[in-house]
């Protein structure tokens, strides 16, 4: 195994690099490194950017109109986004269905539904989760009769993260009782804008809308909409949420915020109190190591072995040292972290009073929200058993 980038490499992280700083606007930047809220626009205009470019799909390979980059150029690509301040892509499309769709979607489906996906100009979301069925999800509920040509879906999904933004849901639906729960489970992609689709928004503790709640009520989807074969959705959503949990840990964007915790520190006076900085030393060490993580799992892949058998490990550690950040960010700031008013620290009021500064805002709010990340994609408690099944025996 070999942890050190190839001069090719280098050379190629000196070109994302450039293009990167050429292209983010940088409205979108200065938001990104202060934790400022990003809109819908916001987060689109930076899809579009890329799309144009034929890297929104930067995982992709070159026969679906991808880069066909290798796994340690995706890093690299990642990294440098997240160390100039773009956004996080929305994972929905690029990251999560378009595997899936290019792995069991028919040739129909890749030519209708990865073009948009690739552009950036449709919007996805992910019908997963329901009460009572997240990290056991093969016991989910909503259901989908097969009446002609047609299915008719009934049900609820909840913790739609950005589902008020959604055009097209890909969900997983009930469309067998028979045999183990996991068998009688069909992957169906849906148009939002079909009759009988309710969203509902649930604000969270930050004040903002971030998850939904999506309601079926005999929504009719088109039987050509199912991917692969009907009561093997499991398979796919197995596929599927490797991937995404792959993508939580996002080791890069932990890099960049170790950086904004060491300005904060360093503007609220506390950089030079060493137990603070031992904490500090502690994360970065936590960081670098899943970084070594990553890097080991993407020498993997250039071995040919399969590298997504430890995405739970990667999903555990990435989202406790998220957790850690925002904590210890708000520890620096005391009481200046508190407010978490969006509107008032959109309008600069968090700049305008003794010990407020730009890089705190909106630290309760960014501690409250990554509450969830040991939770989503799976329960970190589920995925350290799932771990000392499948890794350790």
């Amino acid at each position: 195994m070999d942890l050190a980038f190839t001069p090719e490499e280098l050379a190629f992280r000196d070109e994302i690099r450039t293009w990167v700083k050429d292209n983010l606007p940088a409205d979108i930047s200065q938001k990104v490194h202060a934790a400022m809220r990003l809109t819908r626009d916001d987060m689109q205009r930076w899809a579009k950017i890329l799309g144009k470019k034929g890297w929104l799909g930067w995982g992709w390979p070159t026969q679906f109109g991808g880069p066909g980059w290798t796994a340690v150029q995706k890093h690299l690509f990642e990294e440098e986004c997240a160390l100039a301040g773009a956004p996080r892509v929305v994972p929905f499309g690029p990251v999560m269905v378009a595997p899936v769709i290019m792995a069991f979607g028919n040739a129909e489906q890749q030519q209708r539904f990865l073009p948009g996906i690739a552009s950036g100009e449709v919007w996805w979301s992910q019908g997963y989760s329901e009460p009572g069925s997240g990290s056991d999800l093969a016991s989910l509920k909503t259901r989908a009769e097969r009446v002609g040509d047609k299915y008719i879906v009934n049900g609820q999904k909840t913790w739609t993260t950005l589902g008020q933004y959604g055009e097209w849901i890909f969900c997983l639906v009930r469309t067998s009782n028979e045999g183990k729960p996991q068998t009688g489970i069909s992957f169906l992609l849906i148009d939002m804008k079909s009759p009988g689709i309710t969203v509902r928004p649930i604000k969270l503790l930050d004040g903002e809308c971030e998850v939904n709640e999506v309601w079926f009520d005999n929504v009719e989807v088109p039987a050509d909409n199912l991917i692969g074969e009907e009561n093997k959705g499991w398979n796919y959503a197995k596929h599927l949420l490797a991937h995404e949990r792959t993508n939580i840990a996002d080791v890069n964007r932990a890099k960049r915020e170790l950086e904004r915790l060491k300005r904060i520190a360093k503007a609220e006076g506390v950089y030079d109190d060493l137990r603070f900085r031992d904490e500090i030393a502690k994360l970065e060490v936590d960081i670098v190591a899943l970084e070594m993580l990553v890097l080991r799992v993407l020498s993997a892949e250039k071995s040919g072995k399969n590298s997504l058998d430890i995405a739970g490990l990667l999903k555990i550690k990435g989202s406790e040292i998220q957790q850690r950040y925002t904590e210890l960010m708000m520890q620096a700031a005391g009481p200046f972290a508190l407010p978490f008013i969006f509107e008032a620290m959109d309008a600069g009021w968090q700049g305008n009073f003794p010990g407020g500064v730009v890089a705190n805002a909106p630290l309760a709010a960014n501690y409250f929200n990554m509450r969830k990340t040991t939770i989503y994609g799976g329960s970190n408690e589920v995925q350290r058993n799932i771990v000392a099944q499948t890794v350790l025996g």
